[in-house]
């Protein structure tokens, strides 16, 4: 939301809203610009929090994007960009210089400078992966050790360094899923019949059109990743290049994965809210309140009445009359554990999805195939030592 355009995909708050209570950080950004980070975010969210705070108002933190909402509250990213060369022309990403390399080159790059990280991070993760040589490269510092030092300052915990506003409180509004999915798939029609492909084809033409006939697009930096614009790139590119009955396929195929990906992301964004903060205790985690929003004819009494009274609560200094949520933990669970499973050949980070992975179809497939194959040797070698000898020995010894 904070580039210039895209209203309908991004859902954008209305101007008639705005009116009624002032927003911040909303379509102000180029879509041009491709290097907009979470650090430029941070920076001038965090100055506009003081403006806020100065005028003895309180600050409200809208999700969306959980991972710029921590930004805000913990000590925890790195800022590499003052540190960038200033020499005269174009400035260039190395991070994005990176991302153009083989993931498994540059996951060995990053084991030779600083192996904790690489350790933690799945090599199909270049993103990531280049972010950590990015830092290394541009402060000499290894990224594991720039987060130590953060976790290790005073009030710093697991997610990062101490809470930069101590009295913070997170209201998390959730849904049954298949209310949430349901409403999920309402808000795409809604948002068709407000001219969403309209707006898409506008926005196409005036700043995609030239990338896309000069094979440079990227769907992954800027506004071009924003979910929803490269789910209809086939029906926008072939628009008018061919029959009305494949483009209204193409149309259908693209309003089909803007669904998919929508409730995709909102699981993703609930499964956050869980392993970040209900799942990490720590004196640096504030406390989140659960708000029951699947029936919206209780919008009222579920979620309004409830929320002001929690943060009116904080407000005057005392305890709330709701109860912040609590989820059971291990506190030995390793997230970002390394393990390889050589039967499917991949790797994974972290205790429970080694757990999942290996309850996983694919993975109790290979087993059995892996077990038969072993049961057929077997056979063969029995055969050929003493043809048709009986054995009694069971299969105790493959991995699981």
């Amino acid at each position: 939301q904070v580039y210039k355009g895209l209203d309908i995909i991004t859902n954008k708050v209305s101007p008639q809203e705005q009116r009624l209570c002032r927003h911040h950080m909303i379509s102000f950004v180029d879509p041009l610009v491709s290097n907009y980070t979470v650090v430029d975010f941070r920076d001038k969210a965090v100055a506009l929090i003081s403006y806020i705070f100065a005028r003895d108002k309180i600050p409200i933190v809208v999700g969306g994007t959980n991972y710029y909402i921590e930004s805000l509250l913990w000590k925890v990213l790195v800022n590499t960009k003052e540190k960038a060369s200033p020499a005269p022309g174009p400035v260039t990403d190395r991070k994005v210089e990176l991302e153009q390399l083989d993931g498994v080159e540059l996951h060995r790059r990053l084991s030779q400078v600083d192996p904790e990280m690489a350790a933690k991070l799945h090599p199909h993760d270049k993103r990531k992966v280049a972010r950590s040589l990015q830092v290394f490269e541009e402060t000499g510092i290894p990224h594991s050790e720039i987060l130590h030092q953060q976790q290790e300052e005073e009030g710093g915990g697991p997610l990062g360094g101490p809470l930069k506003y101590p009295h913070s409180c997170i209201l998390w509004l959730h849904a049954d899923q298949a209310a949430l999915d349901r409403r999920l798939e309402q808000r795409v029609d809604d948002m068709l019949a407000a001219g969403l492909l309209e707006e898409l084809r506008d926005f196409h033409r005036r700043y995609n059109q030239e990338k896309v006939a000069e094979n440079r697009q990227d769907y992954q930096h800027g506004i071009f990743q924003s979910i929803g614009f490269k789910e209809f790139h086939e029906y926008l590119i072939s628009e008018g290049n061919c029959s009305p009955e494949t483009s209204a396929l193409l149309l259908q195929k693209g309003i089909q994965a803007l669904k998919q990906v929508t409730k995709r992301y909102a699981r993703r964004q609930n499964k956050w809210v869980r392993n970040r903060f209900l799942r990490r205790p720590g004196p640096n985690v504030p406390p989140v309140y659960g708000l029951e929003v699947s029936d919206l004819l209780r919008w009222e009494e579920d979620v309004l009445k409830p929320a002001l009274e929690i943060v009116e609560s904080f407000i005057q200094g005392r305890e709330p009359p709701a109860e912040p949520v609590k989820m059971e933990y291990d506190v030995n669970e390793n997230k970002r554990s390394h393990r390889v499973c050589e039967l499917c050949d991949r790797v994974i980070i972290g205790d429970r999805e080694w757990a999942a992975h290996t309850r996983s179809k694919s993975h109790l497939h290979h087993l059995k195939k892996r077990r038969k194959l072993e049961a057929a040797r077997r056979a063969a070698e029995t055969e050929g030592d003493g043809g048709g000898a009986e054995t009694s020995v069971k299969d105790s010894s493959l991995p699981l």
